[in-house]
């Protein structure tokens, strides 16, 4: 199965139902596929093809569902970019992917014109926002419009679906290579732990269609023939306000979101009878949160999901069954679960060995919902998908039940937000001021952000700089979230390892102790 297949089969099942319901704007199942058509066919009149990459740069929209089934309908492979990146990091993955068709919202429309002649690749750009098409934009409505209905190119399997750019070890994005088999795979297997939920069914989508959490969403609710809410951008109040108005029955966030509905002083007044199922995951949820989450949402069930964009996302899953305070399932809530119908997990040492229950390695995953690889850097493929075997980076242990407890991170990798942010990205940024002689990044726990970026520097000699300069020299480097929260000068030098390698754990130690778990 692939992207497109679902589509038909909601509108073969579902034909009158709503597909998405964006603001005042609805569209039922066969009108979206009616405009998911025509916009292939659009796509195809601009001599796109098979295999060609298409990127989208763009805050959530019903636009945007038709794109993500458009793109694969004309045989082409979809480009999300982080609509947090800067514009250089924006122009790096476009013309690392190679892009030939650049879609935009009003939001990055007016950016365009600063990097245009830097996207050699891109041969035309479409506005699919809702203010007037800027010059030497094509306007989406007029493009449906004026396109002639497609048939589906019928891409499944091994076919590779879409490239998802993450953080990359080397201080440059990493682009993962999906296929339509990855994504059917983590979708059914994540799916295999729903609880039984009868009437219409639908879900909210407030995480960005960019991460492959909206993505997962976004795949969850063409499967089940669901009708997706879509809001722009998470917002908590809004995120209550739209389950309470459309009845919502299903939502996707990630703990810092979750987070921030708890805190709302309108929670205990807002209508949520209807919700009864809320998934989470892309960054460890702490107990207290969870434990308050499920007494304040008695009737709603909760499923957190592990993984990473390497696995499509998903590979374990806490079912509902153990999201609960008291009887024989309770005591498993910092578990992230175990593995889905759709893959293996497996804690290994340094030679790949599988590790004794109980005892910490680090994890990695085997099944149909694995990546391909990574666009353009088989290196980097070749360290991380080894015999079939994604290796994450995470540090865990599984009990004697087969239940997956993730303690730490390998990888020089801290989640803000359910954001990732690799260290050397960060520390490369700072290092590019004058006055900085050396520097280490690491994440340290923030009540709101789960983790929070923070800069160790030591500055040359003679040389003077305040945190706020710094950070202001970060962010004209790199994405806003990627940039410092805070930054310790010190004088001594950086604790070595024999190796002469900085002991980071050592540098993290203050910050975390009394904590179980390394990650927050």
């Amino acid at each position: 199965m692939g992207i497109t297949q679902s589509v038909k089969r909601a509108v073969q099942q579902n034909p009158n139902g709503y597909a998405t319901i964006f603001g005042t704007r609805t569209r039922r199942w066969t009108e979206f596929a009616e405009r998911v058509g025509r916009l292939a066919g659009g796509l195809h009149s601009l001599g796109i093809g098979s295999g060609d990459r298409i990127a989208i740069l763009s805050f959530n929209s019903d636009r945007y569902f038709e794109i993500f089934a458009a793109v694969p309908w004309a045989g082409a492979v979809l480009v999300p970019l982080n609509i947090r990146w800067s514009p250089a990091e924006d122009v790096y993955a476009i013309n690392d992917s190679g892009a030939k068709v650049l879609l935009v919202d009003d939001a990055f429309a007016a950016m365009l014109g600063a990097i245009r002649e830097k996207i050699p690749s891109v041969q035309a750009v479409i506005h699919m926002g809702e203010d007037a098409t800027p010059l030497g934009m094509t306007s989406y409505e007029q493009f449906v419009e004026s396109s002639s209905f497609l048939q589906d190119a019928g891409r499944t399997a091994e076919d590779l679906a879409g490239i998802f750019y993450t953080g990359g070890t080397t201080g440059l994005p990493k682009g993962v290579m999906l296929s339509h088999r990855s994504l059917w795979a983590s979708t059914t297997g994540g799916m295999s732990v729903f609880p039984t939920l009868t009437g219409d069914f639908n879900f909210l989508v407030a995480v960005p269609m960019f991460h492959i959490a909206g993505v997962c969403c976004a795949m969850f609710a063409f499967t089940l023939s669901a009708t997706s809410v879509i809001l722009p951008a998470f917002s908590a109040e809004r995120v209550l306000a739209t389950i309470a108005e459309y009845r919502v029955r299903a939502v996707c966030l990630v703990p810092t979101m979750i987070r921030m509905l708890l805190t709302l002083p309108s929670l205990s007044a807002t209508d949520l009878s209807s919700l009864r199922l809320m998934l989470y995951g892309a960054s460890p949820m702490p107990e207290q949160t969870l434990r308050r989450a499920i007494r304040v949402l008695p009737d709603c069930r909760f499923i957190q999901y592990y993984g990473q964009t390497e696995v499509s996302p998903n590979a374990t899953a806490l079912s509902p069954d153990y999201h609960v305070l008291e009887g024989p399932n309770a005591g498993k809530l910092e578990s992230a679960g175990r593995a889905l119908s759709c893959c293996e997990v497996e804690v290994v040492n340094a030679q790949g060995i599988e590790m004794p229950r109980g005892t910490v390695g680090e994890i990695r995953i085997r099944g149909f919902n694995t990546m391909l690889g990574y666009w353009n850097k088989p290196e980097e493929t070749a360290a991380t998908l080894r015999d079939g075997w994604v290796y994450t980076g995470d540090a865990g242990r599984m009990d004697e039940e087969g239940f997956l407890y993730v303690v730490d991170r390998i990888k020089d990798m801290i989640v803000s937000g359910g954001e990732n942010v690799y260290s050397i990205e960060v520390e490369s940024a700072c290092l590019q001021h004058p006055a900085v002689s050396q520097c280490v990044v690491i994440g340290v726990p923030h009540s709101t952000w789960g983790e929070a970026v923070h800069a160790i520097i030591i500055l040359k000699e003679g040389e003077q700089v305040v945190a706020e300069d710094l950070i202001a020299h970060c962010h004209r480097l790199i994405a806003g979230y990627k940039c410092p929260r805070s930054i310790e000068f010190r004088s001594e030098p950086f604790p070595l390892s024999g190796a002469g390698k900085v002991l980071k754990r050592q540098l993290r130690a203050p910050y975390w102790e009394g904590r179980q778990r390394q990650v927050n």
